[in-house]
C-alpha cells in the first residue's frame, strides 16, 4: 500500500457481474486471524442494516479483507454506492466457525449465483492440503457467473452450470453434481453454498451418494453472537445457532423447509426499506 488507508476504509472495488460487487476493506483486526468458512457483519453507516458476509480472502501484512455481495435490498443496494476511499460504520469478526480443513483426498465444492466466491477460501486451503478438489459453479445466465478465474487456480476442475445453457451445462448445479457423481462417487466429501432452495437440492444428490456434506447457511442474523436468536435453525432435530454454532453444518441434518421459511420472515419489511431507499436517490 502507498498510503495509510483508514479503518474499515475501502481500498479497492470492482464490479463482477449486473449488482455484485467486490471490495478489500481495511480491517487489520480482522485480517489477522480470520480463517477460510468464517464471516463478518457490516454496517455501511449508523442507520444501516446489520450484513453477514463471508470472507473472500485477506491479507495479515497489509490488513485487508475482501467481501463479494449482491445488491439485493436497500442495504446492500446502500453498501455498493460506497466507493474507494469511502469508509464503512462498523465491522464485527471474524465470526463463525473455520471450515473443517483436513486431507481427505477428493472433495466436491458446489456454489451458486455470489456466493461461487465464498468457495474459493476453503478450497485454497484444501488445494494447500493437498486435496484433489472439483468445483461445480451455477448461475443462472454466464453474465452472472463469477469466480471461474479464481477458482481455477486453486481447484483441480471447475465444471460450469447455467440454467439458460449461455455456458456450460445447461441446468441447475444439482443436476450437473448428479450427473458428475452418477459417474464417479469416489469423493470423500463435499461443500454446498448458495440459494438455500440450491443447497437444498445438492444435498439431497449428496445424500443419495453418501457423500459427507457441509453446506454453509444463510440464515437471518442480527447481533452475530448468539443473543438475539433470529439466526437459530433446526439441524438434526435440534434448534441450532448459525452465528457462533455454524455457519457450517450437516447439511443432510438441515431443516430446509424451515430455513426457507424463516428467510422470508422479514420480506415486508425489506420491500418498505428498498421502497424508502429508492425514494431518496430519487430525491422524493
Amino acid at each position: 500500500m502507498n498510503y495509510n488507508p483508514r479503518k474499515y476504509e475501502i481500498i479497492r472495488k470492482r464490479s463482477l457481474a449486473s449488482n455484485i460487487r467486490e471490495i478489500c476493506i481495511y480491517a487489520p483486526s480482522v485480517a489477522k486471524s480470520v480463517k477460510p468458512g468464517q464471516f463478518v457483519i457490516i454496517m455501511s453507516d449508523e442507520n444501516s442494516e446489520r450484513i453477514p458476509l463471508t470472507v473472500i480472502d485477506w491479507s495479515k501484512e497489509e490488513g485487508w479483507i475482501k467481501l463479494v455481495f449482491q445488491e439485493v435490498g436497500a442495504s446492500t443496494i446502500k453498501l455498493g454506492m460506497k466507493d474507494e476511499g469511502d469508509t464503512l460504520y462498523y465491522i464485527a469478526g471474524p465470526l463463525g466457525n473455520p471450515s473443517k480443513i483436513e486431507k481427505y483426498g477428493k472433495v466436491i465444492m458446489v456454489g451458486g449465483g455470489v456466493a461461487n466466491a465464498a468457495l474459493y477460501p476453503i478450497a485454497r486451503e484444501l488445494r494447500n492440503t493437498n486435496n484433489y478438489i472439483t468445483a461445480i459453479i451455477g448461475a443462472r445466465t454466464a453474465e452472472l457467473l463469477i469466480y471461474e478465474k479464481e477458482l481455477k487456480e486453486v481447484c483441480d476442475e471447475v465444471l460450469v452450470s447455467t440454467d439458460d445453457g449461455s455456458k456450460g451445462f445447461k441446468g441447475f448445479a444439482s443436476e450437473l453434481l448428479d450427473r458428475l457423481l452418477g459417474k464417479d462417487s469416489s469423493y470423500r466429501i463435499a461443500w454446498i453454498i448458495g440459494p438455500a432452495p440450491m443447497m437444498k437440492a445438492c444435498s439431497e444428490v449428496t445424500r443419495k451418494y453418501g457423500i459427507i456434506s457441509y453446506a454453509s447457511l444463510n440464515s437471518i442474523m442480527v447481533c452475530g453472537v448468539g443473543m438475539c436468536g433470529a439466526c437459530r435453525i433446526r439441524v438434526g432435530g435440534k434448534i441450532r445457532y448459525t452465528c457462533f454454532e455454524g455457519p457450517e453444518f450437516d447439511a443432510h441434518q438441515v431443516d430446509w423447509d424451515e430455513l426457507l421459511r424463516r428467510l422470508t420472515m422479514y420480506s415486508r419489511e425489506e420491500k418498505i426499506a428498498l421502497e424508502h431507499l429508492q425514494k431518496e436517490i430519487r430525491g422524493v
